[in-house]
């Protein structure tokens, strides 16, 4: 990796440490880095991050979980149990912005770099902390895992179908959120930073990310005493939204609940009187003749090809799509078009290997995709620590040597 190379975006010139490993903290740094932030990871020097060896693929025993989440980074290794590298830490935190963290609350505050202590050597700086639970309450010194985050906080309950065992998604929600909820915390600091010269502390849960994104789960049982559950492929009371098998054997979704995307539906079916008809004139009365209605709709979608219902929907204004597998997804001439497949040189393997691309578009400060991560932890270490912290070769030698570095 080019640790020179030039960094572009809205956050060109904004320097992110990364502690801690695995998913939520590292997807934060990420989105950070995508919009133009240095982001220096700290992996410890006996061990790199686990996920390293994450992901299904395998090409000369890598693993590519590490390509989308690690990159836009530097590597660096440093041993925060010694007290040298925690003198080094400190010293890193007088020339950063920005510290991601994603230990088990306490971890920190036990090494002697809580933030009174980092506050004091930079009061600029911004600390994220993205735990389990979240750095008080009863339940703080928990541990947390996104699947666990997903269960506790009702998200689970609401997936699936009624009477089975809830599912998980196949992949980590809960993380990926909280780094989403971390990197806006970040965000905000940032700007309170720039006006006021202080920096505070972001306090991010991998439960309460999961619980903010339910909508109105919580109203509907306070007011209502409603306990939301699955639903299977549809949103209870909202019709129709729901999958539909084509006759070529392809699912698609139609979303036609608003009253006049739902008369635009019934012309192009050919049955108009289905938007003036008593049992689904309004969104009320199509809620509650749901079952009735995705019969109907189904019926019509079987006799058509998925081609053919897409070409028809479009053409009517209203709102389809194949449920498509991640291979459809890489061939979208729309994610194609967007730049959401995007090329990463990933140095571990000597070729590129495609990710996902930069969300969000900017028009004016647009982030880029400037390489696949470092390839060994530590990748950085000469470049980091002599231009940062000014250590000349003797010095990292002896750091090497004794284990710190």
């Amino acid at each position: 990796m080019d640790a020179q190379q030039q960094i572009t975006g809205p956050l060109d010139g904004i320097r992110v440490l990364e502690l801690g490993s695995l998913i939520a903290g590292p997807f934060a740094a990420r989105l950070l880095g995508d919009l133009g932030a240095q982001i220096i990871k700290i992996e410890p020097p006996t061990a790199g991050d686990p996920l390293r060896t994450w992901g299904q693929a395998e090409h000369d025993g890598h693993h590519f979980h590490w390509t989308t989440l690690a990159r836009n980074k530097q590597s660096i290794t440093l041993n925060l149990r010694a007290a040298r590298g925690r003198e080094l830490l400190l010293e890193l935190v007088a020339h950063s912005d920005v510290v991601v963290e994603n230990f088990r609350p306490g971890t920190l505050e036990g090494w002697g770099l809580g933030y009174d202590v980092l506050h004091e050597r930079n009061p600029g700086l911004v600390l994220a902390r993205v735990s389990g639970y979240g750095q008080t309450g009863p339940s703080a010194q928990l541990p947390g895992y996104a699947s666990v985050a997903e269960a506790v906080s009702g998200l689970r309950h609401l997936n699936g179908y009624p009477g089975q065992a809830p599912p998980r998604l196949a992949l980590s929600l809960g993380d990926s959120l909280a780094g989403m909820f971390a990197a806006h915390g970040v965000l905000a600091a940032l700007y309170h930073r720039s006006q006021t010269g202080q920096g505070q502390v972001v306090d991010v849960a991998l439960t309460e990310a999961c619980l903010a994104i339910q909508e109105s789960a919580i109203a509907d049982y306070d007011i209502g005493g409603i306990i939301r559950g699955p639903s299977g492929t549809r949103l209870e009371g909202i019709a129709p939204s729901n999958l539909y098998r084509t006759h070529d054997g392809v699912w698609l979704v139609i979303a036609a609940n608003q009253d006049s995307v739902f008369g635009r539906l019934c012309r192009a079916m050919g049955q108009p009187d289905l938007a003036t008809d008593p049992r689904f004139s309004d969104h009320r009365a199509r809620g509650r003749n749901q079952d009735e209605l995705d019969d109907i709709i189904a019926t019509w979608a079987s006799a058509r090809t998925a081609d053919k219902l897409t070409t028809i929907l479009a053409a009517a204004g209203v709102a389809a799509g194949r449920v498509n597998t991640i291979a459809e997804v890489v061939a979208d001439p729309q994610m194609q078009a967007r730049q959401m497949i995007v090329d990463h040189y990933d140095q571990r393997v000597g070729r590129t290997v495609r990710g996902p691309g930069i969300v969000p578009k900017l028009s004016a400060t647009p982030g880029s995709v400037r390489n696949a991560g470092p390839p060994e932890p530590g990748s950085d270490n000469d470049y980091v620590y002599r231009t940062l912290l000014g250590l000349g070769d003797v010095e990292r030698r002896e750091l090497r040597e004794a284990g710190v570095i």
